[in-house]
């Protein structure tokens, strides 16, 4: 287990002598979220760098935002109105390797994480509010979503869609049973 702690600027901090990679948690919505959610998005990014055979000290930078913020970083880099759900922009243009010795660690880059939003996704999606546990399993599956843009999927045609839903399908499963420690 990493040790970790959530400083007074929201942001999971690492132990990362004794982990691999590197993953930053920056809380800057305007609803605090709670450290154990924190804890767990850092968490399970972790488990998705392993998971996709990235390298084991590759950094990722994850922040949470307001829909405010998500507009403004939208309109700006996506030249979309109104809020999204996640979106990423990657750094050094990783990509899984085979071994650490295939190539240095780099910045795979940020990623950025729109709760509010997701949250009213969802609501629309079933028609009423989503409980806490639904919004947690939404914004890992935008977690995994945003690493697998950063190192290069896509989901712009029917081919690249079902690669890229596969892929973060098998990741999502393979975290549930990991968790579920190894039960299926």
């Amino acid at each position: 287990m990493t040790s970790r702690a959530v400083d007074e600027a929201g942001f999971v901090t690492n132990d990362i002598s004794a982990r691999a990679g590197i993953v930053a948690v920056e809380d800057a919505g305007t609803e605090p979220i709670d450290p154990e959610v924190l804890e767990q998005l850092a968490e399970f990014a972790e488990f998705s760098l392993a998971a996709l055979a990235l390298h084991p000290h590759d950094e990722l930078s994850i922040r949470i935002v307001d829909e405010v913020e998500m507009s403004d970083l939208h309109v700006q880099w996506m030249n979309e109105p109104g809020p999204t759900d996640v979106l990423s922009f990657p750094m050094d243009e990783l990509r899984p390797i085979r071994s650490s010795a295939d190539r240095d660690p780099g910045m795979l880059g940020d990623i950025v994480l729109c709760p509010a939003f997701a949250c009213r996704q969802l609501e629309q999606e079933v028609g009423s509010a989503p409980n806490a546990a639904a919004l947690h399993d939404r914004m890992l599956l935008l977690l995994v979503h945003g690493i697998l843009h950063l190192i290069g999927h896509d989901h712009g045609t029917p081919a690249e869609y079902d690669a890229m839903f596969g892929l973060q399908d098998t990741v999502l499963g393979d975290w549930r049973q990991a968790r579920r420690g190894g039960r299926s």
